[in-house]
């Protein structure tokens, strides 16, 4: 099949929306109400394009002065005062659309691709020509001109508008794409959302994406179940088992953690999920690197829990065997995880990874129904990746017969299931652990007593005269 030429957007995330970045010599509606990052989203386009080689003509159709523009653009990372009049030439026309119209716009910005040899064009302000049009024939007449002009020109050009147009505007039927920017409140959150409504000549992921804008730009997050982990991976995984870090454990297991396997590891807040996720982590090397990716506890109060473990965390982390990326999971959105905790599997090659809490990532998701297919994806990329991971799920309540086991999907997604429950023995409150699942493999599932030391977690067997024990009130058999 024949790929059109294509322009590199410079904005992360997108060119992946498109399938490999924008059409050459095609023309794109950017619409959103104001304030939603059209003018950036543009520009960021527009300067990546000069630093390319390319040259850029960004006319304005609005009364605001370039320079207030470039005073607002001079705070992102992108923007370059030096090509402005160099590759990049910024030109007013919204004298010229008051006083003389919109034929006399068109025969301006002709000019210009002419005289600057134009391969990208930016026309901000496409409401205000709209509204000077009388009729919508005068509208489709003005997109068509300026669009065979640049077309013929080889030019790709960009039309911002902060009108709601709908599908069948004359705007609409006149372009090739049409790339909607928008916001959503959720909760006391506000999420920025990309559309991609329109992509002639082009594939495109389709649905809603989520973006933001910080000091680099714009930066857009494929939803991961679009990207990645559609399928599981078929190739062979080594025999091999992976030390969780505890003997006990690896005995039970059969021998450790099957390779690239997902362990998801259920218990109530302080039975031990961390301290077992540190301790699988304490077996990695800086050949066979590790990640922490969490939510609740700062990377110092980790190697502080991890010391008391008789764990050296700290010097694991500055060897380079472990990297701990921690984040509030309220202010983060959920495919921005998604990719940062890929993107740091893929830049250190890491062959471990401890997720704590899938429930603290679950807490960033804008729409919960989403969530088996996000952590499908998520799951299936890291078999894929040859990543073995240990991830925790916080439940609730801490005695009590009732578990509050996450929903169904969840669980039948997970090779290994491990569970950590609180007890009361004789007046005493133990922990507990049991394996629940291993998929394709024997393993004890016999209860231990769980003891946390300043030399580890130790496992032993001490729950053999009892029975309802994972009630949170054992008996003695027989009484």
């Amino acid at each position: 099949m024949e790929q059109l030429p294509r322009i590199e957007s410079g904005i992360a995330g997108l060119d992946i929306l498109l399938k490999g970045g924008l059409v050459a010599g095609s023309s794109y509606i950017i619409q959103g109400r104001p304030g939603s990052g059209k003018t950036i989203f543009a520009s960021q386009i527009a300067f990546h394009h000069a630093s390319r080689g390319g040259r850029v003509l960004f006319a304005t159709l609005l009364s605001e002065t370039h320079e207030r523009l470039f005073q607002f653009l001079s705070t992102l990372s992108f923007f370059r005062r030096d090509r402005v009049g160099a590759e990049m030439q910024f030109v007013s026309a919204f004298d010229t659309l008051e006083n003389e119209g919109l034929d006399e716009v068109v025969k301006l910005l002709r000019r210009e691709i002419s005289r600057q040899k134009a391969s990208v064009m930016v026309v901000d302000g496409v409401l205000n020509a709209r509204s000077r049009a009388e009729t919508q024939l005068d509208t489709k007449r003005f997109i068509a001109e300026l669009q065979g002009h640049a077309a013929f020109a080889g030019c790709t050009v960009l039309f911002l508008t902060s009108a709601r147009l709908d599908d069948g505007s004359p705007e609409h039927t006149m372009v090739d794409g049409v790339i909607e920017l928008g916001e959503e409140l959720v909760g006391s959150r506000s999420l920025r959302r990309i559309h991609l409504r329109k992509t002639r000549g082009s594939g495109a992921l389709a649905g809603l994406h989520e973006f933001e804008i910080n000091s680099q730009g714009v930066v857009v997050y494929p939803r991961l179940e679009t990207v990645w982990g559609q399928i599981a991976s078929q190739e062979p995984v080594s025999v091999a088992r992976e030390s969780s870090g505890i003997p006990v454990m690896d005995e039970m297991l059969g021998g450790g953690l099957p390779p690239a396997s997902i362990t998801l590891v259920l218990g109530p807040s302080g039975s031990g999920k961390t301290s077992l996720g540190l301790h699988f982590l304490s077996r990695c090397t800086p050949e066979e690197p590790g990640l922490l990716f969490g939510f609740y506890e700062t990377p110092e109060r980790l190697c502080l829990k991890a010391a008391n473990l008789g764990i050296d965390l700290r010097g694991l982390v500055a060897s380079g065997a472990v990297e701990i990326i921690w984040q509030p999971a309220s202010q983060r959105s959920l495919d921005r995880l998604g990719h940062q905790l890929l993107g740091a599997v893929e830049r250190r090659k890491v062959r471990r990874v401890m997720i704590d809490s899938l429930s603290g990532m679950a807490r960033a998701a804008a729409r919960p129904d989403r969530l088996i297919d996000f952590y499908t994806a998520l799951t299936n990329e890291l078999r894929e990746r040859g990543v073995t991971t240990v991830s925790t799920w916080e439940m609730r309540g801490l005695f009590g017969a009732e578990i509050n086991a996450p929903a169904p999907e969840l669980s039948s997604l997970m090779d290994n299931l491990l569970m950590l429950r609180f007890v009361e023995v004789e007046a005493d409150v133990r922990r507990v652990l049991t394996i629940l699942k291993v998929r394709d493999s024997d393993y004890d599932p016999s209860l231990r007593d769980v003891t946390i030391t300043s030399d580890g977690i130790l496992l032993k067997p001490s729950f053999e005269k009892m029975s309802m024990v994972l009630s949170g009130s054992p008996t003695k058999k027989g009484s």
